[in-house]
């Protein structure tokens, strides 16, 4: 296998525009927090801004945008 193929590509990962459905949740406290603004698995996201610094992203879930941490965003894995 090549290393791409194991590695875990997450929302944090998603460029400016792209989308992509959540697979799994892999968080600790944050966990409730996210599939209660709807971060469910089999949600489809996309990513609507970055901040410069990439701290912080604004995605768009059940056409509503969410601002998150980018903590919190590689803790929502795509398919």
């Amino acid at each position: 296998m090549k290393a791409k193929e194991t590695e875990r590509k997450s929302v944090a990962d998603l460029k400016q525009g792209e989308k992509g459905i959540i697979k799994k949740l892999h968080s600790d406290s944050r966990g409730l927090k996210l599939l209660e603004l709807g971060c469910i698995p089999g949600t489809e996201v996309s990513m609507k801004y970055k901040a410069p610094s990439g701290g912080t992203l604004c995605i768009e879930v059940f056409g509503h945008d969410l601002s998150l941490r980018a903590e919190e965003a590689k803790t929502l894995t795509l398919v």
